[in-house]
């Protein structure tokens, strides 16, 4: 986004801090241990399967992913959908291609559920991948049936949803919601294709037991693949406060009118607290008595913050941008 040119060289004058404390975070603690039960559900229902759509968060393309999913499912052919495209900054779109290559993963595609971008490719990648397969004992089966399957709030719904638009002409057969854990049971099929008959399994959301770093982490969460009270919505905020000013996304500041870019989030927070109007009632104590006093609402900005993010409203952000300048050219 734009800024005016006293915002921008406060922004280019500003000292961004160089790394984000991590350290006494209980990334455990965030994440749910009943989803193993749903990767087991998963595995008894592999054998209906022809193929598996992956679907995951453009915005974390190389992080984040259950590597579970590999081991436990690997034997039938993988399809990657990388969804909330319109939300990512693609701009090394090659670069994450090439990325993923190199692990393996060669069927890759980009897509918007919302506004149904690049779903016509995913029916003919799966047919195609499952035409150049084995099918085992469902050889002699005529329709073809794919497990989709990610961490939560990935748009799983959203593309089976979006597949039944485009091919049959159809609206909603699955819930879709923008918090984690809509999804709860792996459901019964559902059509999503007249020719080639296809039917898709949804399934519930399953992160990684054990998540690579507390950073990952943090990433998953500002995608929201975890309830925002389990980390902390003003921890949240921020760890994105600090992220967009590293990588020099300024839109936050036009969007809440703050007049310059700053890294402080208790500042940033009673700004966006101030222009919303958004304040609470707290007692002091004095000398007299208690009163009561106005206050900004720091949960309530740190929360608008957060959901005006996930909204795409502060512009396309990668977060893996770190994991992207690490990896070989």
């Amino acid at each position: 986004m734009r800024l005016t040119p006293r915002v921008l060289c406060s922004a280019v004058r500003a000292a961004w801090r160089e790394s984000f404390p991590l350290g006494g975070r209980d990334v455990a603690r965030w994440f749910p241990g009943h989803m193993a039960k749903g990767l087991k559900k998963m595995q008894s229902s592999l054998r209906l399967v022809d193929c598996v759509i992956e679907v995951h968060d453009a915005r974390i393309p190389l992080s984040g992913r259950n590597p579970l999913f590999q081991e436990t499912l690997g034997i039938k052919p993988h399809l990657l959908v990388l969804n909330k495209m319109d939300l990512a900054d693609l701009k090394e779109q090659q670069k994450i291609i090439q990325h993923l290559e190199g692990q393996g993963l060669k069927n890759v595609i980009f897509t918007n559920c919302v506004k149904d971008e690049n779903i016509k490719q995913v029916i003919p990648a799966v047919t195609e991948l499952v035409r150049s397969s084995y099918r085992y004992h469902r050889g002699e089966s005529v329709e073809l049936c794919i497990m989709v399957i990610g961490v939560p709030n990935v748009g799983k719904s959203s593309l089976i949803n979006s597949l039944r638009r485009q091919h049959l002409r159809k609206g909603k057969a699955t819930r879709v919601g923008g918090e984690p854990g809509i999804t709860r049971a792996v459901m019964s099929r559902i059509q999503v294709c007249e020719r080639p008959l296809m039917f898709l399994l949804d399934t519930p959301g399953v992160l990684a037991p054990r998540i690579e770093s507390v950073e990952t982490g943090l990433k998953l969460a500002l995608c929201g693949t975890v309830l925002d009270h389990l980390v902390g919505e003003e921890t949240l905020a921020d760890y994105l406060l600090y992220t967009l000013n590293r990588h020099q996304l300024f839109g936050y500041v036009q969007h809440y009118g703050l007049g310059e870019a700053c890294d402080d989030v208790a500042s940033v927070l009673k700004r966006v607290a101030v222009r919303l109007g958004k304040t609470r009632r707290v007692k002091v104590l004095t000398g007299t008595g208690s009163v009561n006093v106005l206050q900004p609402d720091y949960s309530a900005a740190a929360h608008d913050l957060l959901r005006t993010f996930r909204r795409g409203l502060l512009g396309p952000v990668m977060l893996d941008r770190d994991v992207l300048q690490g990896a070989p050219r």
